[in-house]
């Protein structure tokens, strides 16, 4: 069975009280009646603990403690807990002290869990338009003044091929067997 996705316009209307779950793109459009667009973002408070996280979202997320055990149905499987850093560490600066560059490495930074919502937000497709590639955008004059937006947007959309790509060479020590003739053999 697929994951049945919520579709709603925000991530609060997700968990409370969607419009419809949907498993496939046009199924969501359908119902919302417009574009749609398939988001992860995260929901409620940050907990201290997994154990606090894992009690205030009973019957979302699979709890597999003793006593408390529970298992979320395939299809509505939309919800997980990531962990997250509660506050980042402050960078390292080089010391060049006592013949070594890097200082002792510190704690590592405390842990916070928090709500991860996956789910059909409507409207979102509008936003989604193909950019060009990183390689031309980063040549381009207004590429220092590009928005946070349309960075984070680059960052996520998938690479596409300059050119399409061409049959493989044979090597100067690569031959072609006579009695194989689709096999390429290293010959030295």
């Amino acid at each position: 069975m697929s994951v049945l996705y919520p579709v709603a316009a925000s991530v609060e209307e997700a968990l409370s009280s969607p419009r419809a779950r949907a498993v496939r793109e046009r199924e969501a459009q359908a119902a919302a009646a417009g574009p749609v667009g398939f988001v992860t973002e995260a929901a409620g408070p940050v907990f201290a603990t997994r154990e606090a996280a894992l009690d205030a979202y009973r019957g979302r997320l699979d709890d597999e403690r003793p006593g408390k055990t529970a298992t979320v149905p395939p299809e509505d499987r939309w919800c997980a807990l990531v962990e997250v850093a509660d506050a980042p560490p402050p960078p390292a600066q080089p010391v060049l002290k006592d013949g070594r560059r890097w200082p002792e490495p510190g704690r590592p930074p405390a842990v916070a869990w928090r709500l991860h919502v996956s789910y059909w937000r409507i409207g979102a497709a509008a936003a989604r338009t193909p950019l060009d590639q990183a390689r031309a955008l980063r040549r381009a004059a207004e590429a220092s003044a590009l928005p946070a937006e349309t960075l984070n947007a680059l960052a996520h959309q998938p690479l596409q091929p300059m050119r399409p790509q061409q049959p493989l060479d044979v090597g100067l020590f690569e031959t072609r067997p006579p009695e194989a003739p689709h096999i390429l053999m290293p010959d030295e």
